[in-house]
């Protein structure tokens, strides 16, 4: 496990504080055993989190199991003299640099724990995890039917931001892949009630030196982009157009 150190260790000023009763509340909720955390603890939780007061860990960033890297943050107590750290001031920090975050990792169980992903979808839609979208739901919709009539368009800045791309495409390319594309299919694109959307990366498992290594790249992919996005990769010489670089 390694250690980055990203702040120094004077109090932020006092515009960068959250929102109070939040933080508050926040605190609260933490005193909930975790067998008693139901799905509306974990909705209020959740809708308290971005803005309340947090503070920085000992070990302010640190690389776990999984491989990927995380911000370490706890809650603050009563009357402690504390830096601010608020998730929804500092989103730029943590996307630009691809953070996930963990709470409260110095207890025996942390509070919780937020991919990029998760990040990035608080970014673009004010909640950490979005149950209904026009992404795919099937777990069939992994490739492209031979016959399938798809619309095939480059995803926007409302679904894969510059940052992000950034992101994607570095780690493509420490992964070997020379030149990351990406596009946006949909499905069904003439039936409102039924149209779907899928993001199509230009990889394949022949480009890796084992099935293991090609899984692990769709992981990454995964941990980096909201839960509820479907994607898969595909050979690019099987599309004729639609792909543009990361």
């Amino acid at each position: 496990m390694s250690t980055i150190h990203l702040f120094g260790n004077n109090n932020n000023p006092l515009t960068n504080f959250g929102d109070l009763e939040k933080t508050i509340r926040l605190n609260t909720l933490m005193e909930t055993d975790f067998s008693a955390r139901d799905e509306n603890w974990i909705s209020e939780f959740l809708d308290n989190l971005g803005e309340s007061n947090l503070q920085l860990a000992d070990s302010e960033v640190t690389i776990l199991a999984d491989g990927f890297p995380y911000m370490h943050l706890k809650t603050v107590s009563p009357n402690e003299n504390f830096k601010a750290f608020v998730i929804k001031n500092e989103l730029p920090l943590l996307l630009e640099k691809t953070f996930g975050v963990i709470i409260n990792s110095h207890h025996e169980r942390p509070d919780w724990v937020l991919s990029s992903g998760d990040i990035l979808n608080y970014y673009l839609n004010q909640e950490f995890y979005t149950d209904n979208s026009v992404f795919s739901k099937s777990d069939s919709n992994i490739a492209i039917g031979k016959d399938e009539d798809i619309l095939v368009g480059a995803p926007s800045e409302a679904i894969l931001p510059l940052f992000t791309r950034e992101s994607l495409r570095e780690y493509f390319v420490y992964a070997g892949v020379k030149n990351p594309k990406v596009m946006l299919i949909a499905r069904n694109y003439t039936d409102e009630a039924t149209v779907s959307q899928d993001l199509v990366f230009n990889i394949s498992p022949a480009q890796f030196a084992s099935q293991k290594d090609y899984e692990d790249v769709m992981k990454a992919i995964a941990w980096m982009l909201p839960k509820h996005y479907s994607f898969f990769g595909v050979n690019e010489l099987e599309i004729e157009n639609g792909f543009i670089s990361l």
